[in-house]
């Protein structure tokens, strides 16, 4: 029910981003770079603020007025910098919020990836206490406003003695120690930011944390041009002994303040505990069933570290030989890693399915789908579709088991860079007219970089290659998203027509 549920939201996306891959490329589509724009969005915040902090005056009277000096006397670099601060800031929340709700239409945050989601939640409640300790410190009538709900949204606990938040009723009650406090918090809350950043990704092999040089460029010159149409400007400086009922709030940040004048503190804590208690646990609601891990076999394992250097979430590490064969090391699985994705399986050397087949056999291999049932699977399809093609898909991708059309044959794996490439060679030699490898979309990768492996396995870039022997014009690939079965059917036409060409150009020249 809830896949059915998610299905309509993926589309939405799927069309979204097919929208973008035509006015930016796939490389350079940010609906797929929203995690990385995130980062870029920190770093911008963070390098803005350094210069910022430069001019501040970290005390009760002088803070309201070092801020207006920025914006108004210095607007061309230091106002400048406190709206790219701004509005970095807002972006960092807009796209978090994208980043998470796109990972969870597209079913990305179980199993294994609970960890990333999990840790996301902390990144979501110190963004928060970042933006909002910066807004303080303008200390206008916003800073106010702000400081005030937090302070009763805090005495709301009945942790303190006194309540908190008459510190801010009465004009004179603040002293510049409180300033100095609040810098403290808005430098270090950040740092925390940051180190929680890192632990989001530290499972991750080789993760992306800065988006390609020209989205970064591009978004870069999109907030100035942003920063100097619409500084960011204050609202009156904070008086104690008014309270103003005209306030521009920054909806990213501000959101639920409102939800607190209405409710009051209690409700608005069971709204932020309870929401992110239900976040936490969400990967479990129901636990996502995955099959039993690769399974490392230790007679057809030399240690080269193929499927090392390929894993996208670190799950294989090298560890000391324990059988005593003459190599200096072994893979070994990390079943909490895994995403059972398979592409270890294409990137082991060992994997030759020219042998009979109860001599089919590979250094790494999985338990649902162990190399031999590969190679049954490709045997179906060549007897299938003789001199024909056959197409290679993913569980992700276009859906090569519909395709209607003559004298074609499907086998689909959970990722088409679960494909030795040596399989490939198998099936030319066997008979196949050609081989097209029909996955995800370009960057749009279910397991982040099967694709991308598989296309420099293809092109001789990775180890382990397809063999030059094999007609490249006899293999070819079709990257797109579930939407774009029609284009599959397209391809797969226009490649057979290519291949009948090139039958009767090999026929004349014989």
């Amino acid at each position: 029910m809830l896949s059915n549920f998610r299905q309509p939201l993926q589309n939405v996306f799927l069309r979204s981003e097919k929208a973008f891959d035509r006015v930016y490329g796939p490389d350079w589509n940010p609906l797929r770079q929203l995690g990385t724009i995130a980062f870029f969005m920190f770093w911008i915040a963070a390098v803005t603020g350094i210069y910022i902090y430069i001019f501040f005056e970290t005390s009760v009277n002088g803070a309201y007025a070092s801020v207006e000096y920025m914006t108004h006397d210095q607007w061309y670099l230091a106002g400048v910098m406190r709206s790219l601060h701004r509005y970095s800031a807002d972006g960092m929340v807009l796209f978090m919020v994208l980043h998470l709700f796109r990972e969870w239409t597209f079913d990305r945050y179980r199993g294994v990836r609970w960890y990333a989601w999990f840790t996301g939640i902390i990144v979501i409640w110190l963004l928060y206490a970042s933006g909002l300790s910066g807004y303080w410190l303008v200390w206008d009538q916003l800073a106010q406003y702000v400081a005030l709900g937090s302070m009763e949204w805090f005495d709301a606990l009945g942790l303190f003695g006194e309540p908190v938040a008459t510190n801010f009723l009465t004009e004179g009650a603040l002293t510049d120690r409180f300033f100095s406090l609040l810098v403290f918090i808005h430098i270090f809350v950040p740092l925390f930011l940051l180190f929680a950043m890192w632990v989001h990704v530290m499972r991750v092999s080789q993760p992306k944390t800065n988006p390609p040089r020209g989205v970064a460029i591009g978004i870069g010159l999109m907030l100035v041009v942003l920063s100097l149409v619409m500084p960011a400007v204050s609202h009156d400086p904070a008086n104690l002994n008014l309270i103003s009922e005209n306030l521009n709030l920054d909806w990213f940040y501000m959101l639920f303040y409102p939800i607190f004048d209405a409710w009051g503190g209690a409700a608005l804590w069971i709204v932020a505990v309870g929401g992110s208690i239900f976040l936490a646990v969400l990967p479990w609601l129901p636990p996502l069933k995955s099959p039993k891990p690769p399974l490392v076999i230790l007679d057809h394992c030399n240690g080269c570290g193929r499927c090392y250097d390929d894993c996208p979430y670190g799950a294989i590490t090298l560890v000391a030989r324990t059988d005593g064969l003459p190599f200096a090391q072994q893979a070994q699985v990390n079943e909490a890693n895994c995403t059972r994705c398979g592409i270890c399986i294409g990137s082991c050397p060992s994997a030759s399915p020219f042998k009979s087949i109860e001599a089919v056999v590979t250094g790494i291999d999985m338990p649902h789908l162990d190399i031999k049932k590969m190679r049954v699977q490709v045997d179906e399809a060549l007897a299938a579709a003789p001199g024909g093609i056959i197409l290679v898909g993913c569980d992700y991708g276009p859906k090569v088991k519909e395709l209607k059309l003559k004298n074609t044959a499907a086998l689909r794996l959970n990722c088409v860079s679960m494909l030795p490439p040596s399989f490939i060679d198998y099936m030319i030699t066997e008979g196949a007219a050609g081989v097209m490898i029909a996955g995800c979309a370009e960057c749009g990768c279910r397991f982040r970089s099967g694709v991308w492996l598989m296309q420099d396995r293809l092109d001789g870039r990775r180890d382990p290659y397809l063999r030059k022997r094999v007609p490249r014009e006899r293999v070819r690939t079709f990257w797109a998203s579930l939407l774009e079965d029609s284009k599959l059917q397209e391809a797969t036409q226009n490649f057979q027509d290519d291949l009948n060409n090139l039958n009767v150009e090999e026929d004349n020249d014989v």
